[in-house]
């Protein structure tokens, strides 16, 4: 019986001492695991339609358009519960929620990107080879390229035409269209290509996707497949082939997001990373209501290849906007940015018991245990990362708990095994509490990358609360 008493004593102090996480599942009611799944079928939809940066801030000044949202100019008049946009080339948006406190007080800032690893076309890309007609490609982003072969592939995008007019794409997604794909050789003629370092299996100029095989009639005249194929985009599109060179044309995977698993619970599709970021933090401004601090949504792009150009993070765009908005208060820019904090709202990396030598078990995110605050990313020596301070990851941590947001710590894999970089570091150079706030994501830049719905659900609970802090 004392033998006993000590071990209870042990368990509860075990329980009350010990930092453990759980399944979400045994954490939420009923009407909570309702509400998450309403919300993942929300995110779905948005994904389907949402495969490329241009179709996510398209759909995401339609949202902001339908709850009030209206177009920033400097020096505009601006009161409390006033709600801003500003759209950045068609390729990234500013949202914002004027708040009750002084700017000065600063802002709270969700930032996610909304690019996602994909194949770009050349400038020149249409050939014919053994009567076959093909594009050619350039990846973006970092992928494994052997995944991108013999999968279905759409094209979407923008043609700016000789005559200055654009032309929208999109093929591959309806179920009347045509799909692509990039070919692959046969298990029997492979020896010498698997005996390539897998960075090779397939090489970047072999990222060829197959788009016609029919002549264009019987003449004698050479190249009649590749003529063909431009015959048919003259007449839907009114396009030649010079038109290509100022052309924006995206190869992503055609197949439709989906529900994963018997029970349901995960999300399949493409584009994860970082548009399950994305959503949640639109759909909190959207429901954020007249906030205290102005709430500050970013959807930015280019972040997959660096946050470089006039679209990414590491162009002015966002502090300009920060300035501006400070201006209309008759405060300065820099001491809005100094007094906000930031969720750099992008995903990592969840644990996968099938490879699991990559990852510290401890300091790692597990699917289903809630949105993942990361203090620090980065390789090797932390390098390349903000690494958000004590004081903040304190905040935070103080804000989710209070507002029971499920959650959990977790870092991009062991030291010294990769590693990797949000935006998280160009808004912390901004003068900026900065901390990686997002959802655990497993095969992440897979053309097929897996979330848990209420790590979905529990990022935008945590976005929320944190924009009504």
């Amino acid at each position: 019986m004392e033998q006993e008493q000590k071990v209870s004593e042990a368990k509860k102090a075990k329980d009350a001492l010990f930092y453990q996480t759980e399944h979400a599942a045994k954490r939420v009611s009923p009407q909570e695991l309702e509400a998450s799944n309403a919300f993942a079928a929300d995110y779905m939809a948005f994904l389907n339609v949402s495969k490329t940066e241009r179709e996510a801030v398209h759909f995401a000044v339609a949202e902001l358009e339908k709850h009030g949202f209206v177009p920033f100019q400097p020096g505009m008049a601006l009161k409390a519960g006033d709600k801003i946009y500003q759209n950045n080339r068609g390729k990234a948006v500013i949202a914002a929620v004027v708040g009750t406190a002084p700017i000065t007080d600063g802002v709270r800032l969700c930032a996610a990107h909304i690019d996602s690893p994909r194949l770009d076309l050349k400038q020149n890309p249409l050939y014919e080879d053994s009567e076959m007609a093909l594009l050619k490609t350039h990846y973006y982003g970092g992928i494994k390229k052997y995944q991108w072969t013999t999968i279905p592939l759409s094209l979407h995008g923008v043609i700016i035409k000789t005559d200055g007019s654009s032309v929208e794409v999109n093929i591959g997604e309806d179920a009347g269209d045509p799909v692509f794909c990039v070919t692959d050789l046969l298990p029997h003629l492979a020896p010498q290509q698997m005996k390539r370092p897998a960075t090779e299996i397939v090489r970047g100029e072999e990222l060829n996707i197959l788009v016609g095989s029919m002549p264009f009639n019987n003449d004698k005249e050479s190249e009649q497949v590749k003529l063909n194929i431009l015959n048919i985009l003259n007449e839907k599109y009114g396009m030649k082939e010079e038109d290509f060179l100022s052309a924006e044309l995206e190869a992503v995977p055609a197949f439709p997001v989906r529900d994963l698993g018997f029970d349901r619970s995960m999300i399949g599709g493409y584009g994860h990373d970082d548009r399950v970021c994305s959503y949640p933090a639109l759909r909190a401004i959207l429901d954020s209501g007249t906030p205290e601090h102005t709430a500050v949504v970013i959807l930015t792009d280019k972040e997959e290849t660096g946050s470089d150009g006039n679209t990414g993070l590491c162009s002015s765009y966002l502090p300009y906007f920060l300035e501006d908005l400070a201006d209309c208060f008759g405060a300065k820019g820099r001491h809005v940015m100094h007094a906000s904090q930031c969720l750099s709202a992008d995903v990592n990396a969840a644990f996968d018991p099938t490879f699991p030598d990559v990852m510290e078990q401890k300091n790692c995110a597990f699917l289903n245990h809630g949105v993942c605050v990361t203090k620090f990313t980065g390789a090797r020596g932390k390098s390349g990362t903000s690494d958000a301070s004590a004081e903040f990851v304190g905040t935070i941590h103080h804000l989710l708990s209070k507002n029971n947001v499920v959650w959990q710590t977790g870092e991009l894999g062991k030291v010294d095994a990769g590693g990797g970089g949000t935006v998280a570091a160009y808004i912390a150079n901004l003068d900026i509490d900065t901390i990686d706030v997002g959802v655990p994501v497993l095969s992440m830049h897979a053309p097929y990358e897996v979330v848990a719905k209420l790590d979905v659900y529990m990022t935008y609970r945590a976005f929320c609360a944190f924009i009504a802090s």
